[in-house]
């Protein structure tokens, strides 16, 4: 699949969606009016203040519709890891593990596995919206090892190549741009580079400091593209030695150690994503960067960085495969889910909350807002959500050829390994060849001989 998108003086319908104030069907309602609380807790930055929103209006929502009950909301002002490692601390205690959070798809299983999660099967099928409203497809975001469903999908996302317009044509590069080759990225970003030394010709999160976005949106969008993967589900082992991980290290290499990327040390700071799409996009100083369906959000008219240009001066593009072979792209998904605590002293008030922070209305809202794709299929289909952004349906379309990654109660900790090997190998400390044995190493060391097999 090839498409690639670019706009001239798009309209951008944006909608105020208002809550409706009533509890979602299978909520309890009047059940709760003896009273009672719950915590919430979830992530909060100033560039993602999203959830946030979500947060507070399902909580006026629930509270409105339970008289008596009070929802605590305690946002976590973290960035990814650091999220993790302190909602990880919280749920080891009785005493601070919340009732309702926010988790990451991906921790989903292991968190389930180590016994933090309430199974929600018995709720699910007496909430009518599971059945009508959501995707059968993203239901598998919240599954655990046992087949039971652990946490409700929020929204998923895929990603892609951002680049400006305006760059690029400084650069004498096209519009629209449709790399079809990782060649074709490096060509340009070496275009980029000689019209502007001062700009970033192209970024690609990599590097222990970005986290999960250095694994996900940087490492494996290349690696997804070659002829190889991470794991192999069909014989649950995961690959070590492969090609394709060590031309996903050398793309790395050829970004920063070939001065086609960020300054090291900015690239390696947790907080560098905020100032790439926050302040020098919209100064014209980067020219293309793979990110996700969501980082538009952030230049909406009450996102955190306003730029009401974004549409007319951003473009984008799949990102191709790496020598262009079927079927030409690649992207990633994700997503995040809510989640109830497995010690919550009262889990019909728990999932009551989630059902209510996740019903059609307090979804649609978040989705617009957070430029997410939605799961469920009356959001994706309401006009509010298919009108909120000239990107929306692009990012959509990327489901066809989009990857998942290995729902394993270790990939949390491999992807730790990825994030290594790609430091150091922008930072120069070995080479591409050394640090893929030093992954492999790794991981065998980790999962064992027997579960691990030769690319």
């Amino acid at each position: 699949m090839r498409r690639s998108m670019s706009w001239a003086l798009p309209t951008t319908v944006l909608l105020v969606l208002a809550a409706s104030g009533c509890a979602p069907e299978g909520s309890g309602g009047g059940e709760n009016a003896d009273g009672g609380s719950i915590t919430v807790a979830y992530q909060k930055t100033s560039a993602y203040t999203q959830v946030d929103a979500l947060m507070q209006q399902a909580k006026e929502d629930f509270e409105a519709a339970n008289p008596g009950v009070t929802v605590n909301l305690e946002p976590i002002e973290a960035e990814e890891n650091d999220y993790a490692t302190k909602l990880s601390l919280m749920q080891r205690s009785p005493d601070t593990a919340p009732d309702v959070f926010y988790e990451d798809s991906f921790r989903v299983r292991p968190d389930a596995e180590a016994g933090y999660l309430l199974p929600l099967d018995d709720y699910l099928a007496e909430w009518e919206d599971w059945d009508t409203g959501f995707i059968e497809s993203a239901k598998q975001a919240g599954l655990g090892s046992d087949g039971k469903t652990y946490a409700v999908p929020m929204g998923t996302d895929t990603r892609a190549l951002w680049y400006n317009k305006v760059v690029f044509e400084e650069a004498g590069l096209p519009i629209p741009w449709e790399p079809q080759t990782w060649e074709d990225i490096l060509a340009a970003a070496k275009a980029v580079k000689a019209a502007d030394p001062d700009a970033v010709p192209f970024n690609i999160y990599s590097g222990t400091g970005m986290g999960e976005a250095a694994s996900m949106q940087g490492f494996e969008m290349l690696l997804y593209g070659t002829d190889d993967t991470l794991y192999d589900t069909d014989e649950g082992k995961w690959i070590v030695g492969s090609q394709g991980f060590k031309d996903s290290l050398q793309f790395i290499s050829d970004i920063y150690v070939g001065g086609l990327g960020p300054d090291v040390a900015t690239a390696l700071d947790s907080t560098y994503y905020q100032q790439l799409n926050g302040e020098w996009y919209p100064e014209n100083k980067v020219g293309a960067s793979i990110d996700g369906s969501w980082i538009a959000g952030n230049w909406l008219e009450d996102g955190p960085t306003p730029w009401p240009e974004w549409s007319e001066v951003m473009g984008v593009t799949p990102m191709p495969t790496q020598d262009g072979g079927e079927p030409g792209a690649t992207s990633m998904s994700g997503g995040w889910t809510l989640a109830v605590g497995a010690g919550t002293e009262d889990p019909d008030l728990a999932f009551d909350f989630v059902s209510t922070a996740l019903n059609k209305d307090n979804s649609l809202s978040y989705n617009v807002n957070a430029s997410q794709v939605p799961v469920r299929s009356d959001v994706a289909e309401d006009p509010a959500f298919t009108e909120s952004s000239p990107v929306s349906g692009f990012f959509s379309d990327l489901v066809e050829v989009t990857h998942y990654r290995p729902t394993t109660s270790d990939y949390a900790e491999i992807s730790g390994n990825i994030q290594q090997a790609m430091e150091a190998v922008m930072t120069g400390e070995q080479s591409v060849d050394e640090a893929a044995a030093a992954y492999d190493e790794a991981v065998t060391s980790l999962v064992g001989e027997e579960n691990v097999s030769r690319g």
